[in-house]
């Protein structure tokens, strides 16, 4: 067997590797969430770390299922009569790593399942009457790419520490780092063996500050700290508090140290706090780099703090900053965001009476028929699968007057922030000039739309019917099975003479399962083309909606 990449040979991330071994001496701490581009040896340190522990290295792909993951009744004894739980991915790791790759692609509920066990220790399998409690106590470490979307900010929240790698600009290190990896390649156990006294050195320090982490001592001052930068970053709820303490412990102990110092809180804060300064889902995520210039601000101002204060003194009123702003100066009636759905997803998660009108679950079924119950089973819906949301936007010269483009922008943030509290996806088509585009593809981070929708310009003439086409061909070529909204955004001002446009619309109102025309035109003289194009096409109409500043 290949041996692993050593711990120890990894070259310029060394904030991950504190992470990891953070987590390691401390499971309390709550595990590790790795944002970082493609080749910044995140897997590579994880699966370096997994002989230190000293339990199973578990992977938990992306398709798993809910059964997988949690457990589920063995259906080869359940034909036997017997009923019998089999072992989950999440019991599998008791005592070892769980590694999820590419964790912001899990869907939530599968998140929420990890962290209660991560934070529990334990899992809970539940089926047709047979319940079991299994050991689940694991290092949960979550790594992703941010290109590819982010977590929402209430599951980053839920990782203890968080990471963002990079790859290093130094020229020399990444020379090493190349000369290493072909070393590796070359000839792996020579170049495990070359690095075997570091990794028993490292093994030796986390066996000795494990069996130290419960005696080191988080003093008064140190405390009072840590609580004073986490008020001062104004972080939701105090779970950021109590894991930076757990985290400075394990690095006191990780040093040899009995009691933590400022440095322990300095280096624990970037780690444990980083990642909960992200509150607005809008909003773009953490740059790389090893600092935080935010968190060394707070830091700087919680080291004027004395030492004497009592920790239940109240920390001294500072400055308030503003939150990135939620509203907008107009948005979409909210009935014009809905949708019809189509049904949920069926998993086999749990079972249930079947009801006239539901389908029956072949497998719950036949368990309950094995019990001596011959009512048929139908499977639980997990819940509803996401929407396409398709903004079709007019950004002509026209748009830009009276401020107009700054109340359509308005709108579609708010608009983008409901696809988000959904999970719908959305895609942005702007058409001006001489053609329509594909701002926003399907599937594209919502932080990015939002970026993207912000610097949308007017000018030239409105090309209706080539951005109505376009929106058209985009919901043709979407394969995903799921619920697709067309919403026009236009003031109508585009001859259309050889009913072009309206052909578009009745195209785009066929591929769509609903199509609404948001009629942006203003002053005393209206043309009211909007209105007449969505009653030519059978689409609904609307009007965006003004709030107050």
């Amino acid at each position: 067997m290949t041996p692993a990449y050593p711990l120890t040979a990894i070259v310029g991330q060394d904030d991950l590797v504190e992470a990891l071994l953070v987590c390691a001496v401390h499971p309390v701490v709550g595990g590790v969430l790795v944002r970082g581009e493609r080749g910044t040896a995140k897997s590579t340190a994880v699966r370096a770390l997994a002989p230190m522990v000293g339990g199973p290295l578990v992977d938990l792909p992306l398709g798993a299922t809910l059964d997988r993951v949690v457990g589920s009744l063995d259906v080869r004894a359940a034909l036997g009569g017997e009923h019998r739980v089999e072992a989950g991915l999440l019991s599998r790791a008791d005592g070892g790593v769980l590694y999820v790759d590419e964790v912001n692609l899990l869907p939530d509920h599968l998140v929420d399942v990890l962290l209660d066990a991560a934070a529990a220790g334990s899992v809970t399998v539940e089926r047709d009457g047979v319940s079991v409690v299994a050991d689940a106590r694991f290092l949960l470490v979550g790594t992703m790419n941010p290109e590819e979307g982010e977590l929402r900010p209430q599951l980053l929240d839920r990782f203890g520490l968080g990471v963002v790698v990079a790859g290093p600009r130094d020229p020399s290190v990444r020379a090493e780092i190349v000369r290493r990896r072909m070393a590796f390649d070359a000839d792996p156990a020579a170049f495990a063996a070359a690095y075997a006294d570091d990794e028993a050195a490292l093994a030796a320090r986390l066996e000795a500050a494990r069996a130290l982490v419960s005696q080191v001592v988080l003093g008064e001052r140190a405390l009072h700290r840590i609580t004073t930068v986490c008020a001062d970053l104004d972080l939701d709820g105090v779970r950021g508090d109590l894991v930076c303490a757990q985290a400075a412990r394990a690095l006191a102990a990780l040093d040899g140290e009995r009691e933590v110092g400022d440095a322990h809180v300095e280096r624990a804060a970037h780690l444990a706090l980083r990642h909960r300064m992200r509150r607005d889902p809008l909003a773009p995520p953490p740059s790389g780099g090893d600092r935080e210039p935010e968190i060394d601000d707070a830091l700087d101002r919680a080291g004027d703090t004395p030492p004497d204060v009592p920790a239940d003194e109240p920390v001294a009123q500072r400055e308030e900053r503003p939150r990135t702003p939620a509203a907008a100066p107009a948005r979409l009636p909210a009935d014009a965001l809905t949708v019809p759905r189509r049904g949920g997803t069926l998993t086999a998660i749990d079972s249930r009476p079947a009801h006239a009108e539901d389908p029956i679950a072949a497998l719950p079924s036949l368990l309950a028929r094995l019990r001596g119950d011959t009512t048929p089973r139908a499977a639980v819906t997990a819940g509803h699968p996401g929407a396409l949301l398709c903004l079709v936007i007019d950004t002509s010269g026209s748009m830009g007057a009276q401020r107009r483009l700054a109340r359509v922008k308005g709108a579609i943030e708010r608009a983008l922030r409901e696809a988000y509290a959904r999970r719908d996806d959305v895609a942005i088509v702007t058409f001006a000039g001489e053609g329509a585009q594909t701002l926003v593809a399907p599937g594209t981070p919502l932080e990015t739309a939002a970026a993207q929708a912000a610097q949308l310009p007017a000018g030239g003439r409105t090309p209706l019917a080539a951005g109505l086409e376009h929106a058209a061909r985009l919901l043709e070529t979407d394969r995903a099975d799921r619920p697709r909204l067309a919403v026009l955004l236009t003031d109508g001002r585009a001859p259309d003479p050889e009913g072009r446009a309206h052909a578009a619309l009745r195209r785009l109102a066929a591929t769509a399962d609903r199509t609404v025309v948001a009629d942006l035109e203003e002053g005393r003289v209206r043309l009211g083309l909007a209105a007449e194009l969505a009653r030519a096409a059978g689409a609904d109409l609307t009007r965006l909606i003004t709030e107050a500043a």
